[in-house]
């Protein structure tokens, strides 16, 4: 059977380094992406994420750390392995390319499309902010959404 991956990329106007430590800093990933983090993304650590949608957490183990193009994590929770690179071929500018993989093949096409919209949307809001210095709400929009859908 052919592995399921789900893709999205981004090209944003600001430094590898900007948008590669948009993903590793607390003050940073809490502006577009989570609710809260137990702690920084490094080398081999393990923190807790809380997302946008009331009641969703994930604990994440960090499995390749190379700053300012590459961040690997495990969602345990979840078992999908997340890939991220950033590659800066032009100065000042960023495309960022995240790679998911472990969907479970009863349900694998739902997943991938699910993470697939996520990662685009948590994409888009991270360029908004990183080009403007605003958030556009994207992702606690879709947050919104989940959570009345749950309701009902």
């Amino acid at each position: 059977m052919t592995e399921l991956i789900a893709k999205a990329k981004m090209l944003i106007r600001r430094p590898p380094t900007d948008v590669f430590n948009a993903f590793v800093q607390p003050e940073l990933i809490t502006k577009f992406w989570l609710e809260g983090t137990t702690g920084p993304l490094g080398p081999a650590a393990q923190v807790q994420w809380r997302f946008m949608v009331p009641g969703a957490t994930e604990c994440v183990r960090v499995t390749t750390f190379n700053e300012p193009h590459r961040i690997a994590f495990t969602w345990a929770d979840g078992g999908l392995d997340v890939d991220m690179k950033f590659s800066g071929e032009r100065e000042g500018v960023t495309t960022i390319s995240v790679e998911v993989r472990g969907f479970k093949s009863d349900d694998g096409a739902d997943q991938v499309v699910n993470a697939t919209e996520g990662f685009s949307i948590v994409l888009c809001d991270l360029k908004v902010l990183l080009e403007t210095g605003r958030s556009a709400s994207l992702v606690k929009d879709k947050a919104a959404l989940i959570h009345s859908d749950r309701k009902h």
